[in-house]
């Protein structure tokens, strides 16, 4: 994945104060500089992504990229979709974001639309959807809100559609999740992160980003529907799963 000229300076200078983590302009800038450095194995999924739509993604449906952020997934369906018919829609709460998606789309008139959708993921409703994706999305949902929205995922989808769930997870055995924490930052620093950047992001997603175990989110998903949800992809603490309807 191509990386952003402008790199992540976001916590590189020390704060009085950390705010909570949001997705402003200033993050929107350098969104995939920060996301590629700091999320092991997002290249991948983003990437492969395209090639479950090329098995799943059914004519005349529709895909859903939920939390699309600067559109990358949907980039990547748009390459992978083999049939006629077909939409993808594209959906961010953070209008920063969508400012930039529509800017990094390139021009494709013979390919699979992309409409972008400024909305609260949490309050819409899926329709003829063959292929859903949660890319690194539900971990900022509030938990009361998680099982709604995946109970409403479930009844938009045809037979045969799947979601794409993708997470930071945590672990129930204290010395797996300290050792896969340790892992992270380890990646971290690899990029290029220091301590200071690491711990300030760390205090600005504490309150934001709510991981859940894996079992948590096979439960979930089996009682909002899903007949089976298998782990495809795993790096240090990021999974990510594919749910069948």
């Amino acid at each position: 994945m191509k990386r952003d000229a402008e790199q992540d300076k976001v916590y590189s200078t020390r704060r009085e104060q950390v705010d909570e983590f949001v997705f402003d302009r200033q993050v929107a800038r350098v969104f995939t500089d920060m996301i590629g450095r700091s999320v092991p194995g997002y290249d991948s999924v983003i990437n492969l992504s395209s090639v479950l739509a090329a098995q799943y993604v059914q004519p005349d449906s529709v895909c859903y990229d939920l939390g699309c952020s600067l559109g990358a997934t949907a980039q990547a369906l748009r390459h992978g979709i083999r049939v006629p018919g077909c939409r993808i829609v594209a959906v961010d709460n953070s209008p920063a974001m969508l400012e930039q998606a529509v800017k990094r789309l390139p021009a494709a008139a013979d390919r699979t639309p992309i409409d972008f959708i400024c909305a609260d993921i949490a309050e819409m409703a899926f329709d003829n959807a063959s292929l859903v994706t949660l890319n690194f999305t539900l971990q900022f949902i509030p938990l009361a809100q998680r099982s709604t929205l995946l109970s409403r995922i479930h009844a938009g989808l045809r037979p045969g559609g799947i979601l794409i769930l993708s997470e930071k997870i945590r672990f129930d055995d204290p010395q797996e999740e300290q050792l896969q924490i340790e892992m992270h930052h380890a990646f971290k620093r690899a990029n290029g992160y220091n301590d200071l950047e690491i711990s300030q992001k760390r205090s600005a997603l504490d309150n934001v980003l709510i991981p859940e175990t894996l079992e948590q989110h096979r439960t979930r998903l089996k009682q909002a529907g899903f007949r089976r949800a298998d782990l495809w992809f795993q790096c240090f603490n990021f999974v990510s799963l594919v749910a069948r309807g």
